[in-house]
């Protein structure tokens, strides 16, 4: 009887504590985000100067 107790105690006592010391998914999310738009930005730019220098000038 006295395992079943044991059992029951370890099986509703308090959950473990878990490491917080990470990032937190949406901080990641958000940064990831911000380099892919920033990547996005920069193929932009470098693409539209490549086609100016490329058109002929009156």
């Amino acid at each position: 009887m006295k395992a079943l107790h044991l059992l029951i105690g370890f099986l509703a006592g308090p959950a473990p504590r878990r490491d917080e010391r990470g990032l937190s998914q949406s901080t990641e999310i958000a940064i990831l985000t911000g380099v892919v738009v920033g990547i996005a930005i920069t193929v932009g730019a470098a693409i539209t100067v490549y086609v100016n220098a490329k058109l002929p000038h009156p």
